[in-house]
C-alpha cells in the first residue's frame, strides 16, 4: 500500500534511469580527454550521482559537501551552511557540481561562489531537477535533467524531513502532508 502522504508521481522510475544515461552521455563527451570532479552536494543527490558516475566513459572522481538552507523545514531559510566541506582542494581540475534539485538558486549561487574563491580550472552545474518558477537567481545551468511544476517533491534522493529518499521515482507530496511538516 502506498504512503498516503505522496500524490501523483512526477517521473517513473524508467524515465529517470533514461534521462541519466542521456546526460552521462553528454557530459562525457563534453569532457573528453579530461577527467572531472563531481562534487555531490548531500544528501540529496547521492542516488543521483552513482547512477551518473556509472554512465560516464570519462575518468571521474567523486568529492561530497552537505550545505543546508533547509534544515527540516520546507521553506528555505535563506542561510546557507556548509556541513561538510570537500576533502581536497580543487585548484586547477574540471569540477561538475552534482544537485538534487535546484529550487530558489540561493543555495546553489552561494556554492559557486565559495567553489570558484578555489581556482578549479572550470565550473558546471549538473542538476536533475530544477522548478524555474521558484528561481530568485540567474545560474549557470550546463546540464539539467527534469522541469518540475511548483510542487513539494520527493523521490530518488529528495526528501521530507529525512523520509521519501529511498523511493525510485520522484513524486509530489499532498498538500497535507507538506503544511503538516511546516
Amino acid at each position: 500500500m502506498r504512503d498516503p502522504n505522496i500524490g501523483e508521481i512526477l517521473i517513473q522510475s524508467d524515465d529517470l534511469q533514461r534521462r541519466v544515461a542521456d546526460i552521462g552521455a553528454e557530459i562525457s563527451r563534453d569532457y573528453e580527454g579530461r577527467e572531472i570532479l563531481l562534487v555531490c552536494v548531500l544528501k540529496g543527490a547521492v542516488l543521483f550521482v552513482a547512477d551518473l558516475m556509472r554512465e560516464l566513459t570519462i575518468p571521474c572522481q567523486v568529492d561530497f559537501m552537505a550545505v543546508s538552507s533547509y534544515g527540516s523545514a520546507t521553506r528555505s531559510s535563506g542561510v546557507v551552511r556548509i556541513l561538510k566541506d570537500l576533502d581536497k582542494p580543487i585548484e586547477g581540475q574540471h569540477v561538475l557540481i552534482v544537485e538534487d534539485i535546484i529550487d530558489s538558486g540561493l543555495t546553489l549561487q552561494y556554492l559557486l561562489r565559495n567553489l570558484r574563491s578555489r581556482n578549479p580550472a572550470s565550473l558546471e552545474v549538473c542538476s536533475l531537477l530544477t522548478k524555474p518558477s521558484r528561481r530568485e537567481v540567474d545560474l549557470p545551468i550546463r546540464y539539467t535533467g527534469f522541469e518540475l511544476p511548483d510542487r513539494y517533491a520527493v523521490g530518488y534522493g529528495l526528501d521530507l524531513a529525512q523520509r521519501y529518499r529511498n523511493l525510485p521515482y520522484v513524486a509530489a507530496l499532498t498538500a497535507a502532508a507538506v503544511a503538516a511538516a511546516d
